[in-house]
């Protein structure tokens, strides 16, 4: 999962998209505004608190795509004037590896997420989405909501580290079938489509019982390689 793989998703390979350290602000006028162009690569995901998996809610992503390290800002709609939830930071597997246990503690998978039907790339084709998801789903995230509770004014209290559902079991149904009618898709329809397209059963892994617990892709135990159907 490096930036190349990342860009000829999005159908931006060769097309110039300038990431480098100029403070030149692509046209919006202002010389200081170029560390902040580029999140615009949107994708829908549902997070959780790892601290409490009831605690889920549907999060808008707007990512800028990095050589180590993808960064995304969170919304937690779509809409102009939307609260900025937090932050996730996105590496490889390989990246992940070689972090130390401390460290993976904050990282969660994104495996369920894209064999689940939770995660979804709205803007995209379907064929560019399913591209998509087979980039993203051996993936790691860190991710922390600074807005732990957007029905708040302001974002008060603890900052949340975030989770990814790992099993059927986690589900909230009333949480999918609202962004399901919000984007118009369907998540069992989805599952179908990523099972023929990837091969891979959905992953059925229990939910973190601790803060320290490192997250596993596939499996709640063993080697942490997918089942093929």
């Amino acid at each position: 999962m490096d930036r190349r793989d990342w860009l000829t998703t999005m159908g931006l390979a060769g097309a110039g998209v300038a990431l480098g350290s100029t403070c030149r602000a692509d046209g919006h006028g202002d010389k200081y505004m170029a560390a902040a162009t580029g999140f615009h690569h949107h994708f829908c995901g549902i997070h959780a608190a790892k601290n409490n998996a009831k605690f889920q809610i549907v999060t808008q992503h707007y990512c800028l795509l990095g050589e180590k390290v993808h960064q995304c800002l969170l919304f937690e709609k779509c809409d102009a004037g939307a609260k900025l939830l937090g932050v996730e930071y996105i590496i490889s597997d390989e990246a992940f590896k070689a972090l130390d246990d401390k460290e993976k503690a904050y990282w969660h998978p994104h495996a369920y997420e894209v064999m689940g039907g939770g995660l979804i790339a709205p803007g995209m084709t379907p064929e560019k989405e399913l591209e998509f998801m087979g980039v993203i789903m051996t993936t790691w995230g860190k991710t922390w909501h600074t807005w732990p509770d957007p029905s708040k004014d302001y974002p008060v209290g603890e900052p949340l580290l975030m989770w990814s559902l790992g099993g059927d079991d986690q589900v909230i149904p009333a949480v999918v079938a609202a962004r399901d009618k919000q984007f118009n898709v369907d998540t069992k329809k989805i599952r179908e489509v990523r099972a023929k397209k990837f091969g891979y059963e959905v992953p059925q892994v229990p939910f973190p019982k601790e803060m320290k617990d490192i997250g596993r892709k596939w499996t709640a135990s063993g080697p942490d390689e997918p089942k093929k159907l």
